[in-house]
């Protein structure tokens, strides 16, 4: 009984933990209320920061970045170098960002003057699923790197997604990776869900995803002023 106890007190005391966050995450929501945030989520290694880097390279939103790591400022140090705010958050031994760090992170930017503001998350595809932020987006990475069945193994994350992101294409080759496998594979778990396939190194698939991000803030733009 006493070990069934200690069951019922994790659990609640895990549900006091999202409870504060949600609260937290929907102060976020006013924060960003005039423009798009996207939380992306993936595991260690599938291209983040290079995706982000060549993102803002290639289009024109006023971004900034706010990096969630373990350790170190190496991710926020290469997105600075395209000119771009970017804010560091340390998170030591947790696997995820929660909205309290993205708010203290988001303080140390001038929101007015932005349009986006890219929240690259711990790599990690179990504990961010639980945990929202205040964004408008959740686009989970995937990279050929890594197979094709990470949508099987990792469901709760990619459901979760709005969007879902194949990245490093243009190693698909070298890898022997199964394009049609993972698109199946996909359609299994979130077959709603918009698939785009990316290569940061070439800047191949961009554009599309550009343009899903555009209509994402053009679709708020609209919403708000309708609001008013």
């Amino acid at each position: 009984m006493c070990e069934l106890a200690g069951h019922r007190e994790i659990l609640y005391l895990h549900q006091n933990v999202l409870k504060k966050n949600n609260q937290s995450a929907e102060k976020n929501r006013t924060l960003f209320r005039n423009l798009l945030a996207i939380n992306l989520m993936s595991a260690p290694g599938a291209g983040k920061t290079t995706l982000i880097q060549q993102l803002i390279k290639h289009t024109h939103f006023r971004s900034a970045v706010v990096v969630g790591d373990l350790a170190t400022d190496h991710d926020a140090q290469q997105i600075r170098q395209t000119e771009i705010p970017a804010v560091q958050v340390t998170t030591g031994n947790l696997c995820h960002l929660d909205a309290e760090n993205v708010a203290r992170a988001v303080g140390e930017l001038e929101l007015a003057t932005l349009e986006l503001v890219i929240i690259e998350n711990v790599g990690n595809l179990v504990c961010p699923a639980m945990y929202h932020l205040g964004e408008d987006l959740r686009i989970v990475l995937m990279s050929v790197t890594e197979g094709e069945n990470k949508s099987l193994k990792y469901p709760t994350l990619f459901k979760s997604a709005d969007a879902v992101v194949i990245s490093k294409t243009d190693l698909a080759a070298a890898v022997d990776f199964d394009r049609e496998k993972a698109l199946a594979y996909l359609s299994q778990v979130v077959p709603q869900t918009p698939v785009f396939e990316i290569s940061a190194r070439s800047a191949k698939g961009i554009d599309a995803f550009h343009a899903y991000l555009a209509q994402a803030l053009e679709a708020k733009r609209l919403l708000r002023s309708l609001s008013i």
